[in-house]
């Protein structure tokens, strides 16, 4: 099984500015490589990546002194190009956007690897091809991957990379859990509440965006009173981006503990194959909607259930989960502001979130 790790470096400035010009190298390859894709397809001709990268190592690179400085892994180009040629396999195949040029602090990246030779991995120190070692804020499992890459989220630089996990150790794992506490549990993903469960249990809606959107306004209304192109414009920048990264770690902070009790403590977990993109339409709770990640809920549960055995059944989005009686089947309307189902037929009254947990849940044999 193909696991991946994300962790924060704990780098000097020295060590910072070594990343940084990784990232500008990666950025000017990628940029020059845009470029010349489209001057290429604007005369008449077809370029792929096989072509840029060829030209550009042939001709461009030795002519730049600065890419070959002392303690710069060359990996990075290379990986760069193969970078554009994904995003437009990806523009062409209908599943993403036209390439753009990318931009100074905007999702800085870079790629590199061993030349084919496995990078061992562990502890809280790792050696990085041509770079040296680097030291991790926490320990990371002694394992071996292909490549490695960084990237930049304000001003903190951040290591990632997959890994193979043998399914063996997989199983071992899921043998010396805890048995499972329920065997079937329905999802019930909400605003109000960010998850209720047929089995009783509710998780609220800690609200990460609206609890810090004062601070986060404070600092974007100091942002704008900098002058452009000014040291305190870019500290007051920095600033900015660590707030948005804080909601977005609190956020994902949230969804990680829920989706790790839904998936070790359950056979079977059934939720609801949302429709994200038309709920976001409604203007009055889009924001509430995109702060509680439905998305990234689903994602993860996928994943952790075939980490933890556990088995995830995802149900049509035009099943009338919050307008059936769990109790006689019933079917009514149910507007929204109404929080509590009351049956017209058998009479039962029950919390809505509740009652549509229940209904998801009996989908697991449909």
């Amino acid at each position: 099984m193909l696991l991946s790790i994300k962790t924060k470096l704990k780098l000097t400035s020295a060590e910072k500015q070594l990343m940084s010009k990784h990232a500008g190298i990666a950025r000017f390859t990628y940029n020059w490589g845009l470029a010349t894709w489209q001057n290429l397809y604007q005369d008449g001709l077809k370029p792929n990546k096989y072509i840029l990268k060829k030209f550009f190592n042939n001709h461009v690179k030795p002519e730049l002194s600065w890419i070959k400085e002392k303690g710069i892994c060359q990996k990075i180009t290379q990986y760069a190009f193969d970078h554009l040629g994904n995003a437009f396999d990806r523009f062409f195949k209908g599943l993403g956007a036209y390439p753009n040029f990318k931009k100074k602090f905007q999702h800085d990246s870079f790629t590199i690897d061993a030349s084919g030779k496995p990078i061992p991995v562990g502890g809280v120190r790792t050696k990085l091809p041509t770079i040296g070692w680097i030291r991790t804020f926490e320990g990371l499992p002694n394992v071996t991957t292909s490549k490695i890459t960084i990237s930049r989220i304000a001003d903190d630089w951040y290591l990632s990379f997959a890994y193979e996990q043998p399914e063996q150790i997989i199983i071992k794992q899921r043998c010396a859990a805890e048995p499972r506490r329920y065997e079937v549990v329905g999802v019930d993903l909400g605003v109000k509440t960010l998850a209720t469960l047929s089995t009783g249990v509710v998780f609220e809606n800690p609200q990460h965006y609206y609890q810090e959107a004062a601070k986060l306004k404070r600092l974007q209304k100091q942002l704008s009173r900098k002058e452009k192109g000014s040291n305190r414009r870019f500290k007051a920048r920095m600033k900015v981006a660590k707030q948005h990264n804080r909601i977005a770690n609190l956020r994902s902070n949230t969804l990680h503990h829920v989706t790790t009790y839904l998936s070790k403590n359950h056979a079977k977990v059934v939720i609801e194959d949302l429709n994200v993109l038309g709920m976001m339409a409604l203007h009055k709770l889009a924001s509430s909607i995109a702060d509680c990640g439905f998305h990234k809920f689903r994602r993860q549960l996928e994943y952790k259930c075939r980490k933890f055995g556990s088995e995830l059944t995802i149900i049509s989005r035009w099943y009338p989960s919050s307008k059936t009686c769990s109790s006689c089947g019933n079917i009514q309307d149910m507007p929204l502001k109404e929080r509590t189902y009351n049956c017209c037929s058998c009479g039962i009254s029950i919390d809505r979130d509740l009652n549509a947990s229940l209904n998801i849940s009996r989908m697991a044999n449909p």
